[in-house]
């Protein structure tokens, strides 16, 4: 984890790809490579800490390269909802792995942002390894509904060693101003942390949340 490799591929997605799922467990909170038998349901409020789902320690080197998808059920006792998908890796002692990103001195190897109410997706354009939102319909929440919610994560390319834990936070707000500061770091007063650089909030009619 303490160096950079470069390397040369012929296409993307690779074609060697090994396209994996995990399923979310909400019991244990855990990633799981099969399917939960038994269903569900974790209740977080938007502004928390959000809730972390974990893989077990990794049997051996792992790489994860590429495209991420995430499918979420949510419902929400307002009429919109932001979720914020964070993936993150663990070192066998339970710290986390991070890296200097280009503003934030403690980047996650994976971050993905939706609005719910911007949730249709364009059928042309989406992948099952990377949903594509229209944006071109706000379509409000009914408060204890359960909606089906597609969330591309942004592509990583990191290879995890053995031992280590692969892990996805789920919270109504960016990780950045509470996760990630840390003592002596070096950050502009004004910096964009956490996903402000890259993302910009699609507009939508004025909302009652």
């Amino acid at each position: 984890m303490d160096k950079f490799v470069e390397r040369h591929e012929n296409e993307w997605p690779i074609a060697r790809t090994q396209w994996t799922k995990f399923y979310l467990d909400p019991a244990r909170h855990m990633l799981q490579p099969k399917p939960v038998a038994e269903e569900g349901h974790i209740t977080f409020p938007a502004i928390s800490d959000g809730i972390t789902f974990m893989t077990a320690p990794l049997e051996g080197e792992t790489e994860i390269t590429g495209s991420i998808a995430l499918k979420l059920f949510l419902a929400s006792s307002t009429i919109d909802a932001d979720v914020f998908a964070v993936l993150r890796v663990f070192d066998p002692a339970g710290r986390e792995i991070d890296f200097q990103g280009a503003l934030d001195p403690h980047t996650p190897i994976g971050n993905g942002w939706l609005r719910a109410s911007h949730r249709k997706l364009d059928p042309d354009l989406t992948r099952e390894y990377r949903p594509y939102h229209s944006h071109d319909e706000y379509q409000p929440l009914v408060r204890g509904e359960v909606y089906e919610l597609d969330i591309e994560i942004w592509p990583t390319c990191l290879v995890v060693p053995a031992g280590c834990r692969i892990a996805l936070t789920l919270l109504g707000k960016d990780l950045a101003p509470h996760g990630y500061r840390q003592p002596g770091d070096r950050v502009e007063p004004d910096a964009w942390l956490g996903s402000v650089p890259a993302r910009q909030p699609p507009r939508s009619p004025g909302r009652d949340l």
